[in-house]
């Protein structure tokens, strides 16, 4: 009774010949050569533990491919799942910025906003505020576009002024 070659399993030489091709194919899936190159040995890793899966005459480069794209897959998904709540936890964060300055920006702003002519400061809440067109806008105040856009551009020059005190 002559023993029958086995069917399973590729060469070392086979195995290598393939190396180009997934190097090529890891950085799609990672800019860093360094975790492209890591991406090609757990496939070689993976390939080399379930050799005995690989059929002969069957293409060694597709499922060499499909063993690195579904460690990927996967690795993608535990990184996906281990980051979930880390971006809310504030001990992570190198630091937060200071709300102080806006809220005091904001009261000089609210401040110069009240010492504008009433048709400025009219103009100015309909427009940014109330997030009117500029023809409802003028509609209101019964006046033209021309003159509402006007209104607008001087109350603009006029809170530059105040704020950064020119």
């Amino acid at each position: 009774m002559q023993h029958q070659a086995k069917q399973t399993g590729f060469t070392e030489v086979e195995l290598l010949a393939h190396m180009p091709a997934l190097r090529n194919f890891a950085r799609r899936f990672h800019a860093s050569p360094t975790e492209a190159d890591d991406l090609v040995q757990e496939t070689y890793v993976k390939a080399i533990a379930n050799e005995e899966k690989f059929q002969r005459g069957t293409q060694l480069r597709s499922w060499l491919f499909t063993i690195m794209r579904n460690t990927f897959c996967t690795k993608f998904g535990l990184t996906k799942r281990e980051d979930v709540g880390l971006s809310d936890d504030t001990a992570l964060q190198v630091s937060v910025p200071a709300t102080q300055e806006w809220s005091l920006r904001g009261q000089e702003l609210e401040r110069a906003i009240s010492g504008l002519p009433d048709h400025h400061r009219e103009a100015i809440e309909m427009i940014f505020i109330d997030c009117l067109s500029y023809e409802d806008a003028a509609c209101r105040c019964g006046c033209a576009l021309g003159t509402m856009k006007s209104r607008v551009n001087r109350a603009r020059l006029q809170l530059w002024t105040v704020i950064n005190g020119e």
